[in-house]
């Protein structure tokens, strides 16, 4: 079964692929972008939190889109210069790929499945939905574009307040035994 550290995502002009191990206990935001789209604004919102809360072990990671509406038909390049430029992002962004049908990236097919949206879809219905992932790798919100940065604030200070849980992989211990006297 793949969890969520085993998954990867492709960097625009790396060779190598962003492991998602690195994220070991950090609390993670995942949002699909685009760059002409009325929620783009929601960048400035997200570089507010995370240079917020980065310090903290909050990470979030962009995933490019061109999916709704054609609104992210630039290169990868264009894509990190506009956000860069317009909205001051410095949170990693992905190379642009599918997050829906035949060729959905490997961390949106694992998103998807873990947390449906609204009436059970799992389909993603438009840019900057958002995915929050607690520090050890489950997906515990999934939130609509219309969900702002700001209003999710109170679930990232709640879960960076946890203490990660510790997972083994030992036999539980037996019972003690018992004497009698």
């Amino acid at each position: 079964m793949t969890t969520f550290y085993d998954l990867k995502a492709e960097l625009p002009g790396k060779p190598e692929p962003y492991t998602f191990d690195q994220l070991k206990g950090k609390v993670v935001l995942i949002v699909n972008t685009a760059s002409q789209c009325g929620f783009t604004p929601q960048y400035k919102g997200l570089e507010t939190l995370y240079e917020k809360y980065k310090d903290r072990g909050f990470v979030i990671l962009g995933f490019p889109s061109n999916q709704f509406g054609g609104q992210e038909p630039g290169t990868d390049e264009d894509i990190a210069t506009f956000c860069e430029l317009n909205h001051g992002v410095t949170f990693p962004l992905m190379k642009k790929s599918d997050v829906n049908g035949d060729n959905t990236n490997e961390v949106y097919q694992w998103l998807k499945k873990e947390k449906s949206g609204l009436l059970g879809m799992s389909r993603i219905k438009w840019n900057f939905e958002k995915f929050l992932i607690d520090q050890n790798g489950k997906v515990v919100h999934r939130w609509a574009s219309t969900t702002t940065p700001s209003s999710i604030e109170p679930h990232v200070e709640k879960l960076l307040a946890q203490t990660p849980t510790a997972t083994t992989t030992a036999e539980p211990a037996a019972p003690a035994a018992t004497t009698s006297s």
